[in-house]
């Protein structure tokens, strides 16, 4: 007689209160403890790489700063690093300073954004309410520099679309100088809350060899003793040319995850402070008027608030890219969940999946592969023929009811 398995499956997703976007996690559990984790991603693929074939380098900026409404500004940075590298080109020294001072404010937003969902998953909805009455203020100087709250169309090959007026500095100084009180009380209730001690140290531990093995990024891997950041080892922009430190803390858990992004948020109201400040010296222009990108491949990264984003663009001198290619960190920094979820209890697997602060639109992946084999069975003409087979399909039994209702 078969003996019954102690193993049962718990689902998360694809659509879950706890997760803000589709994605599936089957944790595999005896009793209370998670055993086995299995992933599966890829519920929204938009086809970002594909349509981006299709346009021309000016325009497509607007449509990676779409992957991600909380790295608008990452994607595009990314993107325009890498067609500047085609071209080799420099842009001037005052879109430097804009485009780093965009980058470190999307991060403190995504910052203060990720630490209001923390302490939601946690019930502390305090935390949650007066991390997003803070993060306000951000949006509103985001709206006062580029004239929207998120998506702000200020990156294009060669430089910045917009200037930053100087009679703007004084206001932005002021909202950036009354976060540092707020985020310092975050800080210390992180720090000194006996609750929050008790629930996140020692959970969801990602020690330092899984994040080199696994190529975990940024608070992610930082959190973990591994001090990888993009912005310090491959400067760009205008990040080696400010005084700011890479922060880096040993424990590898969910504790440590929100000790780096609190700290790394007073580092980025330092960046954004001297960048303003330079921008009162600095008058050579915002835009290095880029007229072509010549034949070539080029790479462009940023170290977006979740880690480095990638992108890869190959041109054959037309005005259009023949390949592009985008890597966002949640794509490397999901799979560490096999090794952070498991050995815990269900409670801990949901704050340790959050505590990534993944993206599941970034990592939109389609491959259709053998179950079995593990190996690749249609690609993309394949997909395509059956979306048109599908769509033919359905219009045929439209057509028939409409039929049927006319006669």
């Amino acid at each position: 007689m078969a003996t019954k398995s102690k193993t049962q499956i718990i689902p998360i997703g694809p659509y879950h209160p706890l997760q803000e976007e589709p994605e599936f996690f089957k944790l595999h559990v005896e009793g209370e403890k998670v055993v086995k984790l299995e992933i599966e991603l890829g519920y929204n693929h938009r086809g970002i790489e594909k349509l981006a074939e299709g346009l021309t380098y000016d325009q497509i900026p607007f449509l990676v700063e779409r992957i991600c409404g909380i790295c608008s500004s990452s994607h595009p940075f990314a993107s325009v690093n890498a067609m500047e590298d085609i071209a080799d080109v420099d842009v001037p020294l005052r879109a430097k300073y804009i485009r780093t001072f965009i980058g470190e404010l999307e991060r403190i937003h995504s910052h203060l954004l990720w630490l209001g969902l923390a302490g939601h998953f946690l019930g502390y909805n305090t935390v949650w309410m007066w991390a997003w009455k803070q993060r306000e203020p951000v949006l509103d100087l985001f709206e006062l520099i580029t004239g929207n709250r998120n998506h702000y169309a200020m990156f294009k090959p060669g430089g910045v679309r917009r200037d930053v007026a100087d009679e703007d500095i004084p206001t932005a100084m002021r909202l950036l100088e009354s976060l540092e009180k707020p985020v310092m009380m975050f800080t210390k209730i992180a720090l000194q809350d006996p609750v929050l001690q008790a629930r996140l140290k020692n959970v969801g531990v990602l020690t330092k060899e899984d994040c080199v093995e696994l190529g975990a990024l940024g608070p992610t891997s930082r959190a973990s003793g591994v001090p990888w950041d993009v912005r310090h080892d491959h400067p760009y922009a205008a990040y080696g040319m400010v005084d700011w430190d890479v922060i880096v803390t040993q424990n590898g858990d969910v504790f440590d995850k929100a000790v780096v992004r609190l700290l790394e948020t007073f580092e980025s109201v330092k960046i954004c402070v001297q960048c303003l400040e330079k921008l009162r010296e600095v008058k050579d222009g915002i835009d290095a008027e880029l007229k072509e990108i010549p034949p070539g491949e080029g790479v462009g990264h940023h170290e977006a608030p979740r880690g480095e984003v990638f992108h890869y663009a190959r041109s054959d001198g037309t005005n259009r890219p023949i390949r592009y290619k985008v890597r966002a960190p949640s794509f490397m920094n999901v799979p560490t969940n096999h090794r952070a979820v498991v050995g815990y209890t269900v409670s801990d697997a949901t704050i340790t999946l959050a505590a990534i602060d993944p993206c599941y639109c970034c990592t939109e992946r389609m491959l259709v592969v053998d179950a079995n084999s593990g190996k690749q069975v249609m690609g993309w003409k394949d997909l395509l023929r059956l979306s048109q087979e599908k769509t033919h399909r359905l219009m045929e039994k439209y057509n028939s009811r409409m039929d049927r209702i006319w006669t």
